[in-house]
């Protein structure tokens, strides 16, 4: 149920940017999503097609990219994938000084809008 702020954050957002910057209308957002975030695509999705009836987002495409969490062992420098649940040893030496990277990352990339002047 909190993809439901999280996705009025999202149109609040774009919305403000495009009119700002002269767009006639929002054709897709590019969403950035951490593997161990617990966003939800579909969900997201659903909340989308519904807040942005009536505004600048409305039809716009949603295009999620899950960026994967990276583990970077402290004693070795080895850097590996991974996936919930976390592994606690670093596969390589066996080390538990590990530091995670990039999981719960959450943002927009990028918003792509037809302009006032070109339709584009």
């Amino acid at each position: 149920m909190h993809e439901l702020p999280v996705t009025e954050g999202i149109l609040k957002t774009v919305i403000e940017t495009s009119e700002r910057n002269g767009a006639r209308r929002i054709t897709a957002i590019n969403l950035v999503i951490g593997e161990l975030s617990s966003i939800v695509d579909d969900s997201i999705q659903f909340y989308f097609d519904l807040l942005s009836q009536g505004t600048l987002a409305e039809n716009a495409a949603l295009h999620f990219r899950r960026e994967p969490t990276i583990v970077i062992c402290l004693d070795c420098a080895h850097r590996f994938n991974a996936t919930a649940p976390l592994e606690s040893q670093c596969p390589q030496c066996g080390g538990a000084h590990l530091q995670v990277k990039g999981s719960r990352d959450f943002f927009i990339e990028s918003i792509e809008v037809e302009d006032e002047d070109t339709g584009r």
